[in-house]
Parts: structure tokens; sequence; C-alpha cells
């Protein structure tokens, strides 16, 4: 008589039930990954400087030249007001750079050896999107510090609510970087989209220029105007121009929601990016074998 032997695999402990072993061994593996985005971060010293000295060069050219441009809310030159687009931009690049390394990592083998692995993709999307975030939030702050230290704004008890406000902000890029990136074969193809696409939503955002308001608009600037209040990053940023500058009142700018709406819709969408480049990085399985 044969004996029926029950494979662990099957067994009616590991059906239905988590595997805190295999939970365990995703967590190590998103930790290892975003350790090797840290660790090409440093190693690519052009990368340091560029996420940094090309937005403090806009910052410094686009406001000196536009100073007397125009003045909005509490009477801000264009230097105080470009000052949060900058940080954002700032985020963008880093996005950039971060998430074309998937691209760089199929070509070279790398990610199919993860991929190929047990713990599954989700490790994958953890690793990329926590290294890169990480990196954005950790320039977006030392750029902040230069900031404060040479007087153009002044730091206040606002700076715990903006540092997760920028995680978010990072969260959301990297996510946003993970979809276009994802079936991609081409770093070209790569820049293209996201200089087509981010680039323009960063110019929509209120960063460069005020939002139209509704009232004595032409059609052009309505149009635009709801472009604008339609982008969520448009949110994120009057956030943190609030929380920059907390001693100005920005309601008499036009187009000036709660801070509660404006983390609200930055939360939303946030996860929404997210889970959908979640989803495209787990049922995507052509882009498996692209080199």
């Amino acid at each position: 008589m044969s004996a029926i032997t029950t494979s662990p695999s099957l067994s009616s402990d590991s059906v239905g039930s988590p595997n805190p072993t295999s939970a365990r061994a995703g967590m190590s593996a998103a930790w290892m990954l975003a350790r090797r985005e840290w660790t090409r971060f440093f190693r690519q010293r052009n990368r340091v400087s560029a996420a940094i000295v090309q937005p403090l060069l806009f910052w410094m050219l686009f406001g000196t030249g536009l100073r007397g441009a125009f003045t909005v809310a509490g009477d801000q030159n264009f230097m105080e007001f470009f000052l949060p687009g900058t940080v954002g931009l700032i985020v963008l690049f880093t996005a950039i750079f971060a998430t074309i390394s998937v691209i760089e990592d199929r070509r070279e083998g790398f990610m199919q050896s993860v991929l190929v692995s047990p713990v599954g993709r989700w490790p994958v999307l953890m690793g990329k999107v926590i290294g890169g975030s990480a990196i954005a939030w950790v320039q977006a702050m030392f750029f902040l510090m230069l900031v404060y230290l040479f007087g153009t704004a002044s730091i206040s008890s606002s700076i715990f609510l903006l540092m997760p406000l920028l995680a978010l902000i990072a969260i959301g890029m990297c996510s946003l970087g993970m979809i276009v990136a994802w079936p991609m074969d081409s770093t070209q193809g790569f820049h293209a989209i996201m200089m087509l696409g981010l680039m323009p939503m960063w110019l929509l955002s209120g960063s460069f220029f005020p939002i139209p308001a509704w009232n004595d608009s032409t059609i052009g600037q309505m149009i635009l105007g709801g472009m604008m209040r339609i982008n969520p990053l448009s949110y994120s940023m009057l956030e943190m121009r609030r929380l920059i500058y907390p001693e100005v009142d920005f309601s008499s700018a036009g187009f000036a929601p709660s801070s509660a709406t404006c983390w609200s819709v930055t939360i939303i969408a946030t996860i929404v990016v997210t889970l959908i480049a979640w989803r495209l990085v787990r049922g995507s399985r052509k882009v498996d074998v692209i080199v």
C-alpha cells in the first residue's frame, strides 16, 4: 500500500494564509534593492550634482531675471514664488534618474534574475520606489536647508508637515516613473515620454506661473486654468507653498483650496499611481524577456 503524503506547499496551514517567511524574504529583497539604489546614486557623482545644481540654477536664473515680473499673494517676488516649484523639480529629476535604472537593469540581466526569485515581484516595485523616493526626499530637504540657511525663507514648525508632504510627492513621482519605465526597452524613449508627460505636469502645477482665475479670463486662460485645476500636483505645490511661507495668506491668490483638500488629493493621487504601478509590474510578463 502506498502512502499518501501532502506537499508542504499545499498543506492546510499554508493555503489561504500568508507565509511570514516569504513576507520577510520579500521585505529583505525590497530593502536590498533600495540600498542598491543608494549605492548606485552615490557612486554616480554626476547624478548627485545634477539633481541639485540644475534646479538651483533654474531657481537663481529665473528668480533673478523675473524677480519684478509680477507679484503674488503676500507681495512675494518671483524668486519666492518659484521656490516650491524648484523643490518639486528636484523631486521630478530624481524620480526620472531613479526609475530609468529599471531599463538598465533589464539590459544587464539583473532584473531577470530578480524576477525569477521566489520572493515575487512586489519587492521590485517597493525597492525601486522606496530607494528612489528616499533619495529625492533627502535632496529636497538638503536644498530647503540651504534656503533656510541663507534666509530666503524662515524656518518654522510647519517643516514637520512639509517633510511627510515631500515624501508623498516623491513616492508618487517614482511610482509614475515606474509606470513609464516598466514596459520600456529604450532609454531614449523613456526620456521622451517623461519629458513629454512629467515636465508639462510640473509646469501646469502652478510652480512656474500662478493658476489663472476664472473671472476676467480669456478662453485660452480658462482652458489652461481648468487643466491646472485637475492636475493633482497643483494641490501638492499649493500646500508646499503654504508650509514654506506659513505667514502668507494665499486665499487672495484666486485658486486656494483648503489644506485638507490639498492633502486628500495628494494622498489619493499617490495611492492611485502606486497601485497602477503595482498592477503593471505584477501583470506584465512580456517585459521580462526584453533585452
